[in-house]
């Protein structure tokens, strides 16, 4: 597989959402994780242009991320613009 346990946690260290150093649960981590799995998504995706399912799946990890960027908004503002700042991602 693609994304083995040390690379999630070199994703969670490397972006420094980790508040402790088990915290994947955190929506800054959640984030940066699907993040790094829509971009895998979207290489696969330029290759293989009638791979609907896996175009599916991507379409609905981009909807869980918004969904904890808006969560985010709500919650706290600062935090929400440090993760996209971090990730270059906007909405």
């Amino acid at each position: 597989m693609y994304l083995t346990s040390e690379k999630k946690q070199e994703i969670f260290e490397a972006k420094g959402f980790e508040k402790k150093s088990s915290d994947t649960g955190s929506a800054e981590s959640q984030i940066a994780l699907f993040t790094f799995r829509i971009a895998h998504l979207t290489e696969h995706l330029k290759k293989h242009k009638h791979d609907f399912s896996t175009r599916m799946g991507l379409l609905k990890l981009v909807g869980k991320r918004r969904r904890l960027l808006n969560y985010l908004i709500k919650k706290d503002i600062e935090r929400y613009r440090a993760i996209i700042a971090e990730l270059n991602i906007r909405k």
